[in-house]
């Protein structure tokens, strides 16, 4: 099929491709098969979280060109399900097929320095950042950021990976070094009350909507509880919302994207970081919203309109991290025991490393702090590894 016949709607049970083995490929199948439709992905992990579920595996590498040749004879429509994949690959599927999101958006994200540099040239807020490439990049760094400062890895970083602080001038050289001199970006340390996030849907007709904002709460440089909608009031809540309408549309973004936020004590916002993607902190979707991520995901690339983004209840979800395996299998029935209304979701990975996200629990309740309240009672409940919280 060529780019020019994506103006077509495509209908069940057309087979549409993922590329990305992951959990979020998962439940992205888990929605369009759900709808009706056939899915196929591209993963060099045979039995990974979404092998597990899709009618078709096509294994390989996404940048090897024989493996592309395989996955466009079997497919009609192809989205991605993480952000560091071949933007190339992404480039030769999108002369063939509708492809979304648009290879240009993914190119721009999984970079840091990119991505800082659009969300400048469209006069996005963001933290005081430089590029780091050389040593004359970080002393001027130095002198007009911080420190304090963080050092971010270009590429590569994800869940607080490639990343160093550096709290006194004598740690930045030393730190760079720890990096191993690769271009970075040095970023100011924001005072920050919150950390949120906004989930923007965006269809190939320029529909557009917003989910209510998320509050999230990392532990190490990992999600490990969000709630929604976040308490945070109306005028903030339709900046945080207008701000990521202002990412997609200036993308050009089909699909659905997250886009992060630090709330600083003053009450202005910056942005964080872009997920060209579903995201973590939007998986409570799946049982909260009239419309979840995932089916919006799933909407968004085969031209249908776009989905209510209201919610049927305020919701928490906790992340269960490898840390749950510790001591050995967490008892589900324990913690369903504890909270009955819980929705548990495993990924279906096998080995539990600590960190490693290996499922999530979302809690329904009127109250979002509640919510929140009861799945960490829940997770609680599992009697093994991490019980705090």
């Amino acid at each position: 099929m060529s780019a020019s016949l994506g103006t077509e709607v495509l209908l069940p049970p057309a087979s549409l491709g993922v590329v990305g083995g992951g959990q979020l490929g998962r439940m992205f199948i888990q929605a369009a098969q759900r709808m009706g439709y056939r899915a196929v992905v591209l993963t060099d992990e045979a039995d990974g979280p979404a092998a597990q579920v899709a009618h078709e595996v096509v294994k390989g590498k996404d940048d090897d060109l024989r493996t592309l040749q395989r996955f466009v004879t079997r497919v009609e429509a192809i989205t991605v399900e993480f952000e560091n994949v071949s933007s190339s690959a992404l480039r030769w599927l999108a002369a063939r097929m509708p492809t979304r999101p648009d290879w240009r958006a993914v190119r721009i994200s999984q970079n840091r320095l990119r991505e800082k540099m659009f969300l400048s040239r469209h006069g996005l807020p963001t933290a005081p950042w430089k590029p780091v490439r050389s040593d004359e990049e970080l002393a001027l760094a130095l002198a007009e950021v911080g420190p304090p400062l963080i050092l971010k890895t270009a590429s590569s970083g994800y869940d607080g990976k490639g990343q160093v602080r550096v709290d006194e001038p004598g740690q930045a050289r030393p730190a760079w070094e720890s990096l191993g001199r690769v271009p970075c970006v040095a970023e100011g340390v924001v005072r920050f009350s919150a950390e949120l996030s906004v989930l923007v849907v965006r269809g190939r007709d320029g529909q557009m909507e917003t989910f209510p904002v998320a509050m999230n709460r990392h532990e190490r440089h990992i999600l490990d509880a969000t709630i929604m909608p976040a308490p945070v009031g109306p005028i903030v809540s339709q900046e945080a919302r207008d701000l990521a309408r202002t990412v997609a549309e200036a993308m050009g973004y089909v699909g659905v994207l997250c886009v992060e936020f630090f709330l600083a004590g003053d009450g202005t916002l910056r942005v964080n970081e872009i997920a060209p993607r579903p995201h973590n902190s939007g998986h409570l979707t799946i049982e909260a919203a009239t419309t979840s991520q995932f089916e919006q995901q799933v909407r968004a690339l085969c031209g249908l309109p776009i989905g209510p983004t209201t919610l049927r209840s305020a919701a928490a979800m906790v992340n269960l991290l490898g840390d749950l395996w510790t001591d050995g299998p967490p008892d589900w029935s324990n913690a369903l025991r504890t909270e009955p209304a819980a929705s548990l979701h495993l990924y279906g990975k096998g080995a539990a490393p600590i960190g490693r996200k290996m499922g999530h629990l979302t809690v329904l309740d009127s109250d979002p702090e509640m919510a929140l309240a009861r799945a960490l009672a829940a997770r609680q409940a599992t009697g093994t590894g991490r019980t705090t919280g």
